[in-house]
């Protein structure tokens, strides 16, 4: 036993390890059909694991064969740009998932083949109960280049709200190799992902932008192996969300992290054995609060000297360094400067540290623990769908934007 395991940590180690393992079981077992998820290798570049990370590179490993068993199972439907799957377009794909939100129905699974995307994508409530795999996030890109200075059909500018490549109102999605893109560029807030839902998990994904990548919006949220890049508050937001093994980029000078964590709510973002990576040049802080009561938690991280001294801003906001909680503990690399911090940021003792974990953060009133969830597809499910009528509010609804002008001009 001790053997077969130390055989699967090494191939976890090797970039291609999800094909590996597929190829092996396809061949083992049976051919795949048509419309088979094949695993993908993580398109973000692995975080570097000292002797102390022995026990994740090992639950690396296991994820990992978990994930290329279930990528050999049926998909529902294939989205191919190509032409060679059902639907050329995701969104469609998406709409014609059963309307179900009992979590012990069968989860509706879409495989989106290579290519890229360009489209705005919209999960109503209704449709949460999918999971969406791609073969590769590297290869597999949704994009949409919407930002907040557009005119919008009045003639004023649309703010950040309604600029998302993918919006979720769903709970329980699942995603997996795909990358989210906003194109528009250092222009001002321009979304990738507006997370509105409730369990909501990213496994091996790509977040690309600028200002405002990601807002997790409300919910509960999971990131595994995942990469996410900007410059200005690029992770944003009231939800409470775990970051597991992400590769976090920097691309200009700026923040990453913008909580608005909600007065009592006990936990804001929790980044663990991560990495923080910047563009030659590049200086941030690991955050700064948009509300008054911003929780936000680093552990275990790798930082480069991108990284900021100080480490934390108060957003020109004084009051708020006796409101917020900003901690770290067990941090390592140029970046990871307890001494110079920030004298209102809390450095945690291991004993403090220890109460952070995915079960403990994110368990919720349902116990919610996706770190434990091995995904496996099952048999279709086809509800009757009714008449198919779809409206995207994306498109259609007024979101109102009380930061539209909010710009990042004090990196001091």
């Amino acid at each position: 036993m001790t053997a077969r395991l130390s055989f699967f940590v090494g191939c976890a180690l090797a970039r291609n390890f999800g094909r590996f393992v597929a190829s092996k079981l396809a061949t083992g077992v049976a051919s795949p059909a048509e419309n088979s998820l094949e695993a993908a290798s993580p398109s973000a570049p692995p975080v570097p694991r000292s002797p102390r990370r022995r026990s994740a590179a090992l639950q690396l490993a296991v994820s990992s064969l978990f994930a290329a068993v279930a990528f050999a199972q049926p998909a529902d439907v294939t989205v191919a740009a190509d032409g060679t799957g059902q639907y050329t377009s995701l969104q469609e794909a998406i709409s014609v998932a059963p309307m179900q939100t009992d979590t012990r129905a069968p989860r509706w699974v879409i495989r989106v083949k290579p290519g890229t995307y360009r489209e705005r994508i919209y999960v109503q409530r209704e449709r949460g109960h999918i999971r969406v795999v791609g073969d590769d996030a590297a290869t597999t890109i949704v994009e949409f280049n919407l930002h907040a200075g557009l005119a919008g059909p009045d003639g004023k500018p649309i703010g950040t709200f309604r600029t998302p490549t993918v919006q979720i109102d769903g709970d329980g999605m699942i995603w997996e190799n795909i990358t989210f893109a906003n194109t528009a560029g250092p222009v001002g807030q321009a979304l990738a992902l507006r997370a509105d839902g409730d369990r909501l998990e990213f496994r091996r994904c790509r977040f690309l932008g600028w200002q405002d990548t990601i807002l997790l919006n409300r919910g509960r949220h999971y990131f595994e192996d995942c990469h996410i890049e900007g410059h200005v508050d690029f992770i944003f937001g009231a939800a409470t969300a775990w970051f597991e093994r992400c590769q976090i980029h920097v691309l200009r000078d700026g923040y990453i992290t913008a909580a608005s964590t909600p007065q009592g709510q006990a936990h804001g973002f929790v980044f663990a054995n991560c990495r923080i990576t910047g563009t030659e040049g590049a200086r941030t802080y690991l955050g700064r609060p948009w509300r008054e009561f911003a929780r936000t938690v680093f552990l275990r991280t790798q930082m480069s000297d991108a990284v900021r001294p100080a480490g934390w801003h108060n957003w020109n906001k004084p009051h708020a360094e006796q409101t917020t909680f900003y901690a770290e503990f067990g941090n390592t690399g140029a970046g990871a400067a307890p001494a110079e911090r920030a004298p209102w940021a809390r450095a945690l003792t291991a004993d403090e540290a220890a109460e952070f974990s995915v079960e403990k953060v994110l368990a919720g009133p349902d116990g919610w623990n996706p770190g434990a969830t091995a995904h496996v597809a099952t048999a279709p499910w086809r509800p009757d769908l009714g008449d198919g009528t779809y409206r995207n509010p994306v498109i259609d609804a007024d979101y109102s934007d009380p930061d539209a002008v909010r710009v990042a001009t004090i990196f001091g």
